[in-house]
């Protein structure tokens, strides 16, 4: 075979290995600027507490590397694990306590305008209440002991599932619904093939953001006569003078809201692979 008639071909694979190295140099510089502003932070509170910090605001507010290492003598000693699972397993009860609730009354509601039109006042009355402002009513009916903060976590979660389960459900274009039917797709088919994965990513929002709130609300709980789990690592570090160890826990949670997000995200696309990318 000449060598002008090997070149269209070797042109070719040039074309075909260049592309794919193109799109992973694209996808590795957007993913280098979106971590620029965490690098900046962690470099920040590295540096910041030892080159620009008074040795008392040092002792309050440690760097970096004093608070990694309180955390892996924390690992380590096997407390960091036992706190993460006891958050764990009252944040998992909890949130999958609302989720189990929220989305089907959400989508109960929003298919019948005449209930959500009657229970409307009484959502957007209790959307409003903070549950940690109910954490002394919890604490009061249901005591100190798991069954409180579980209750708290599936409330603080309860209303971002519910409501934006509801906006899903009525925000569907009509003219998805009349096309269905001009087909004579009937009503339980509808609402499975049509309403309802239409509605997925509004839904998953909520689910979401009840993830969020349910850590948030749960680290509030441990605070308060736990004996176990990341909020009770937090303020018995405090008490005990531990400021790296408290550190380490906050941080702790933060990666821990981020992985529960990151899982989220991935069950939403899972469930929306139907969905065209804009």
């Amino acid at each position: 075979m000449t060598a002008s008639a090997v070149e269209p071909y070797a042109s070719t694979i040039r074309r075909a290995v260049r592309i794919p190295f193109a799109s992973w140099l694209r996808r590795s510089a957007r993913l280098l600027w979106a971590a620029t502003g965490i690098i900046l932070f962690l470099l920040l509170w590295e540096f910041g507490p030892t080159y620009f910090a008074d040795a008392t605001t040092r002792v309050f507010l440690p760097p970096l590397h004093e608070v990694l290492r309180a955390g892996l003598g924390l690992l380590q000693s096997g407390e960091l694990q036992a706190n993460i699972l006891a958050s764990l397993a009252r944040a998992v009860a909890g949130f999958a306590t609302a989720v189990a609730v929220a989305v089907p009354l959400g989508i109960f509601v929003a298919w019948n305008r005449w209930l959500g039109s009657a229970v409307n006042p009484l959502l957007e009355l209790f959307r409003n209440t903070a549950a940690l402002a109910l954490l002394p009513v919890f604490t009061l009916l249901l005591g100190i002991g798991e069954v409180s903060k579980i209750t708290m976590v599936a409330y603080a979660a309860f209303f971002p599932i519910l409501l934006n389960t509801i906006a899903g459900v009525r925000t569907v274009d009509p003219l998805l619904i009349r096309a269905a039917r001009s087909l004579g797709v009937g009503r339980v088919r509808l609402f499975s093939r049509v309403v309802l994965p239409a509605a997925v990513p509004t839904i998953f929002t909520g689910i979401r953001m009840g993830g969020a709130a349910s850590i948030l609300v749960l680290v509030a709980a441990e605070m308060v006569g736990a004996k176990a789990g990341l909020g009770f690592l937090i303020v018995n570090a405090q008490n005990s003078f531990l400021i790296p160890d408290m550190y380490a826990g906050i941080l702790t949670i933060a990666l821990l809201g981020l992985l529960v997000n990151t899982l989220l995200v991935a069950l939403e696309r899972r469930f929306s692979r139907w969905r065209q990318p804009a």
